[in-house]
């Protein structure tokens, strides 16, 4: 199979792929198919090096990319915890409008381009029935994950949602209890991506019960 970078937002490969790994000298570990299409696990991506302000719209085009959807033109979005605009960039790049929220400002190269809207404020201080509805719901923001989880709740409960996809931040011991409530969520997934770091993401789809099966 090829092992190519993805040109985002091109759909990840299909091929089985297997991998192998020598535990010993006269021990190995194999596997016909993996979970991953991607050599190692890792998502490869041809990168674009002067638009965005940092390197973390990879992780939101890995969610998609995994997810099998994206953001189109006419669609409308909202971005959590966007400082420097990381996300934003990736949304407007692909055509759909976008609402920053954040307490620091965009870089100015992203609030310039065409359909984002900043607002300067907490992301936990928005009300879902001033702003909403939302094709997309993304956030980024630093935070303790039971505090995101009672974030992505207020917004599941207003009902102004169909796609959502956040970052779980683990500063310091992992929250494995919060972690656990959010994937229980009924039409979600948690995943721990080639780009995540002491982090996971997790996607949530109003329109299918069920998630796309892992790779």
């Amino acid at each position: 199979m090829s092992a190519r970078p993805l040109v985002f937002p091109a759909p990840a490969p299909r091929a089985p792929l297997g991998s192998w790994t020598l535990l010993a000298p006269d021990r190995m570990l194999a596997a016909a198919r993996c979970a991953s299409p991607f050599p190692n696990g890792e998502a490869s991506f041809v990168e674009d090096r002067s638009g965005p302000p940092n390197r973390a719209y990879l992780k939101l085009w890995e969610a998609l990319t995994w997810l099998g959807d994206h953001p189109r033109p006419g669609q409308r979005c909202l971005d959590l915890g966007s400082s420097p605009g990381g996300w934003s960039w990736a949304i407007a790049r692909l055509g759909a409008a976008v609402l920053a929220v954040d307490k620091a400002a965009l870089a100015p190269a992203v609030a310039s381009l065409p359909g984002v809207e900043f607002r300067r404020g907490s992301a936990f201080a928005l009300d879902p029935a001033t702003v909403g509805p939302f094709d997309w719901w993304f956030c980024d923001v630093v935070c303790y994950p039971a505090r995101l989880l009672q974030l992505v709740r207020r917004w599941l409960a207003s009902g102004r949602v169909a796609r959502m996809v956040a970052t779980v931040k683990f500063q310091g011991a992992t929250d494995h209890a919060a972690a656990r409530d959010l994937a229980a969520l009924p039409g979600s997934a948690l995943r721990h991506l080639s780009h995540n770091k002491h982090e996971l993401t997790w996607l949530w789809r109003r329109d299918s019960g069920l998630m796309p099966a892992p790779f």
